[in-house]
């Protein structure tokens, strides 16, 4: 694992993979770290130089006051990006990591091949839900928000066929840093990026999931709606679809960014 310096602190990112295949950057969900992407990696090195980093506040990357913007997350991925001295890249992001990836493709289309924005929305709202959510984590941590975003997370079937997993997500949201996480909350309360859509000309794919409560289908349609030639995919799961439905997300990315 590295460190990339920004002027208030250091992103924690992992480079790997030949040196001379496309670069495909993955941005995690609120809540998670770099490591969310495990499912994917090992398919992915096959053909892809992959890029991975923990957003402010997450992870083991740098924690500063908020409330963090969509502008400020974007923009630390874009000087990631830069500062790394990579010309150009693949995006897949699930959640805060999907509006991530619709925010490089509107605002730095120079750097952005394909992106996949996945279970995720472009507004999301309800600003009372956030706001109770950001003060629990300021008052009382992590901990009693725990059992209600793993609900969102995962259908009650995963929750039921997959405990190893669902311990380790459990220990990974309830392992962040609660002023981390709420100020990254109110970078999605705050945030709405409709009116960039019509300004993304990367190829696109939006992936929903069917029983996603976090970010509904009908949020997923709305990005593919507003973007020239965006193309949807649906897959059987809820919040956290790449690993749910672990090995139809990799063909689905796979197949998506080959084409």
């Amino acid at each position: 694992m590295d460190r990339f310096n920004l002027p208030d602190g250091s992103l924690h990112y992992r480079l790997e993979g030949d040196a001379g295949k496309p670069v495909l950057l993955l941005s995690n969900s609120l809540g998670t770290d770099m490591t969310m992407w495990e499912p994917q990696i090992e398919a992915l090195l096959g053909h892809f130089r992959v890029l991975r980093y923990d957003t402010r506040g997450h992870g083991g990357s740098l924690v500063t006051p908020g409330p963090y913007t969509m502008d400020q997350l974007g923009g630390d991925a874009l000087m990631l990006i830069e500062g790394l001295g990579i010309e150009r890249v693949h995006v897949a992001g699930v959640s805060l990591g999907g509006m991530t990836a619709l925010w490089l493709a509107a605002n730095a289309p120079a750097k952005v091949g394909r992106i996949l924005p996945s279970f995720t929305s472009a507004h999301i709202g309800m600003p009372e839900i956030w706001n109770q959510r950001i003060a629990t984590a300021e008052s009382q941590g992590m901990q009693p928000l725990l059992d209600g975003v793993l609900a969102r997370w995962f259908t009650p079937q995963f929750h039921a066929a997959a405990p190893a997993t669902l311990a380790r997500f459990r220990a990974m949201l309830g392992g962040q840093n609660p002023a981390g996480y709420a100020a990254a909350c109110a970078a999605v309360r705050d945030m709405d990026l409709r009116a960039r859509l019509k300004d993304i000309s990367a190829p696109s794919l939006v992936v929903i999931g069917q029983h996603d409560l976090a970010t509904p289908p009908a949020m997923g349609h709305a990005i593919a709606a507003g973007i020239a030639d965006a193309k949807t995919a649906e897959l059987p799961c809820a919040h956290i679809g790449n690993v749910e439905a672990r090995d139809a997300y990799t063909s689905l990315l796979l197949d998506f960014l080959a084409a």
